[in-house]
């Protein structure tokens, strides 16, 4: 009887919750863009053997990423706001099925601006993605941009250069790994980050700022 009871209250629940809501609900963070790339993949599917650039907003935005490395075919799968459990959530639907011949991940960020993690799990969740690349693609070469320094997220420093350290150790035992440094190329000599390479939110980047991420990325990239 009381089974009844609770399944009867958890029906009248579940009735009073619009279907909007419900589907948002069950929708998982992102589906929306990510749905976007299967169906522009549907259309027509990116190159194989191309290099894969996946991660957050700062990939997402990066429209002239195949301007920037012309000796390169490139593939853009940045996704909105994203932290490493929305890029591990997706591995199945923006990364493996493009074959790449190397991945170049920049996530993290987004994860320490939670304000509810610290760089030990900023390390755990990357490491938990770089090992469940490697089982699907043992011979990919991998290489991890660090974390940036936003002026918008300056308390976040101190975890963000812990996580940064802690990522380049943990690579530094991997094969076919890599660890581009682009933070230290962000700062000025006190410390703070270079106003002049953001655009107005002080958290994104502008033209400038990419073009520090592509002196620094190029010399990791295969040929």
């Amino acid at each position: 009887m009381k089974k009844l009871v609770t399944l009867f209250v958890i029906l009248c629940v579940a009735l009073l919750i619009p279907p909007a809501v419900q589907a948002q609900q069950s929708t998982p963070p992102f589906w929306s863009e990510i749905r976007e790339f299967k169906q522009q993949d549907s259309a027509q599917m990116p190159p194989a053997n191309a290099i894969l650039f996946v991660g957050s907003s700062s990939v997402r935005m990066w429209k002239n990423l195949q301007e920037m490395f012309p000796k390169h075919t490139v593939i853009n799968r940045g996704f909105g706001g994203s932290n490493l459990l929305d890029l591990q959530r997706y591995l199945n639907d923006i990364v493996f099925p493009y074959q790449p011949k190397q991945i170049v991940i920049y996530s993290g960020e987004n994860d320490i601006a939670s304000d509810t993690v610290q760089a030990p799990e900023v390390l755990n969740r990357f490491k938990t993605v770089f090992e469940q690349i490697r089982r699907e693609m043992p011979q990919v070469p991998i290489a991890f941009v660090s974390i940036k320094p936003s002026p918008s997220r300056l308390k976040y420093k101190p975890i963000i250069e812990e996580a940064n350290q802690l990522i380049c150790a943990y690579l530094k035992k991997q094969t076919k790994a890599r660890y581009v440094d682009v933070y230290s190329k962000m700062m000025l000599p006190n410390g703070r980050p270079k106003p002049q390479i953001f655009i107005q939110d002080s958290l994104h980047m502008n033209q400038q700022g990419y073009q520090i991420w592509k002196k620094e990325i190029t010399p990791y990239l295969i040929k």
